[in-house]
């Protein structure tokens, strides 16, 4: 048996990371698997999907403020019509999905960890997946 769910997050912010942990806690009780896989999965080019720490706010800061000393958002050199090459480095770097073990009806996540989708060219309309495979 699996289960796919869509879910919309409308970002307003030009680069963020949004918990959306509660959402895949939620997919999984609706599905009725209790042990599996979950892939969280992101079709844009210019987001990723991560897991890192829940305690602490100013870890998501640091990540985003990492990631534009890394990529910066208004490097001349780059040659992108769209002027948004950081944000398909930033994408690529973390990755467009991430894969969990279900157990018992439980994600297992660290002590401290939560799954962000990360959007690095918004304000926009964006779209992730979840995929829940029992077994």
């Amino acid at each position: 048996m699996a289960n796919l769910f869509t879910h919309s997050l409308s970002i307003n912010l030009r680069q963020t990371m949004v918990d959306i942990t509660h959402h895949i806690k939620n997919d999984i009780e609706i599905s009725n698997i209790k042990n599996g896989i979950v892939l969280i999965y992101s079709p844009h080019t210019t987001t990723g999907i991560t897991i890192n720490e829940n305690s602490d706010p100013d870890v998501v800061l640091d990540l985003i403020y990492g990631f534009e000393k890394v990529y910066p958002t208004d490097d001349p050199n780059y040659r992108n019509f769209e002027r948004n090459s950081h944000s398909h480095l930033k994408s690529s770097t973390l990755g467009a999905s991430q894969t969990l073990i279900l157990n018992e009806g439980n994600l297992i996540l660290g002590q401290w960890q939560n799954i962000y989708f990360c959007e690095f060219d918004g304000a926009k309309n964006r779209t992730f997946y979840v995929k829940i495979l029992e077994g």
